[in-house]
């Protein structure tokens, strides 16, 4: 028997509410499918699950809050489905009511109408197979004189206060060390303008597809800044998922992953991070995208900042900054003239790299920079 447990979804949640179950106990399922959705201060998160088997009890009603590592569901291994039928199930534990059929309605549609005070039984679904989307709650909103929306103010407020508690970790137990380096990316935007000329609208690149690529591929090269702090001992990660920090429309920020992000091209990079940013504004993220970030890169460039020095989300062990590209005087091949400059930081954990290895890792970004045909196989 295999225990199905509530995931940590980011280093600022200890709890959710288990807002739909996708499956029900005689359900095969296998690694990697979504089996509920779980509401966090944050966002409506689709949790997929890491075994294959099938669904033997749900043990987890719809609407009861759970900590991090509450089992939710038992599973049964394939091939022991005769040894799990032999083991009698109390009589007190029935299946919870979650488990009957229910219609679909998308994480961000569910979310719309908590704020609305919508009664999701009361609206028509018109997307798929009867779905219920946003536009449907908005409707049913509309059309009820009282249903009133809600200020919001308690989610925003906590969400602040998880962020603040997840920063205060870090600056507490991360002994943080800073680093700062001006890259050159006339070479990077040149590249990127023949790049999309040749691409329509929708296939172009954005320099932020660049950005992550070079920092996933220096990250390879520098394994002690893509891992984990993790019981007094850095753990690198097999791979690189870059976190990407994103700030929400209604107030606050997460930071879900852009998975294996060295061995994708640059469209595909960007095409990753178009979802996942869209994803992330409606409130519909996968576990796996919130768990799985290795190093994170805050981008700050839109607001027209020139410098970010991040805080390292724990148990990662790094952060990359960057601020907004800008037109500067810079000596070049001997000479003096106008560049298009962007500073990068590193924000890095003392405890699994020092000083001399972050700014080979910062040089590093630069050097894949300044030869960005070598980022896009």
């Amino acid at each position: 028997m295999i225990e199905f447990k509530m995931p940590a979804l980011g280093s600022d949640m200890d709890e959710g509410t288990l807002n739909e179950w996708l499956v029900k106990p005689g359900d095969t399922v296998h690694r990697g499918q979504v089996v509920a959705v779980v509401e966090t201060t944050k966002a409506a998160v689709e949790v997929e699950c890491w075994h294959d088997g099938i669904v033997s009890e749900l043990l987890v009603p719809v609407g009861q809050t759970i900590s991090v590592g509450t089992p939710l569901a038992t599973l049964t291994e394939v091939g022991d489905e005769g040894k799990a039928a032999d083991t009698p199930i109390p009589a007190a534990q029935p299946a919870p009511a979650a488990a009957e059929h229910r219609r679909w309605v998308s994480p961000a549609a569910r979310r719309v109408a908590l704020a609305r005070h919508v009664d999701l039984d009361a609206v028509e679904g018109t997307g798929p197979q009867g779905s219920v989307t946003i536009a449907d709650v908005e409707r049913t909103a509309a059309s009820s004189p009282g249903i009133q929306p809600h200020a919001g103010g308690g989610r925003a407020e906590q969400m602040r206060k998880s962020i603040a508690a997840a920063m205060g970790r870090s600056k507490r137990e991360i002994p943080h060390y800073y680093l700062a380096h001006e890259v050159n990316m006339d070479a990077a935007l040149n590249w990127m303008s023949a790049f999309n000329a040749e691409r329509s609208i929708t296939e172009r690149v954005l320099p932020a597809a660049l950005l992550l690529k070079a920092v996933a591929v220096a990250a390879q090269r520098f394994p002690e800044f893509n891992g984990f702090w993790r019981d007094d001992d850095f753990r690198p990660a097999a791979g690189v998922h870059v976190g990407v920090a994103i700030s929400l429309r209604g107030g606050g920020l997460v930071a879900p992953a852009v998975h294996d992000v060295p061995g994708k091209k640059i469209d595909e990079v960007m095409a990753d991070l178009a979802d996942v940013v869209a994803r992330a504004r409606a409130g519909s993220l996968r576990s796996s995208e919130i768990s799985d970030p290795t190093i994170t890169v805050t981008n700050l460039g839109d607001q027209g900042v020139d410098t970010v020095f991040g805080v390292i989300y724990p148990p990662q062990v790094a952060l990359i900054g960057f601020g907004a590209p800008a037109q500067r005087v810079c000596a070049v091949d001997g000479g003096i003239r106008i560049a298009t400059t962007v500073h990068a930081t590193l924000a890095a954990d003392h405890r699994a790299s020092d000083g001399h290895r972050g700014a080979l890792f910062l040089a590093a970004i630069a050097e894949l920079l300044q030869q960005p045909h070598t980022l896009e196989g």
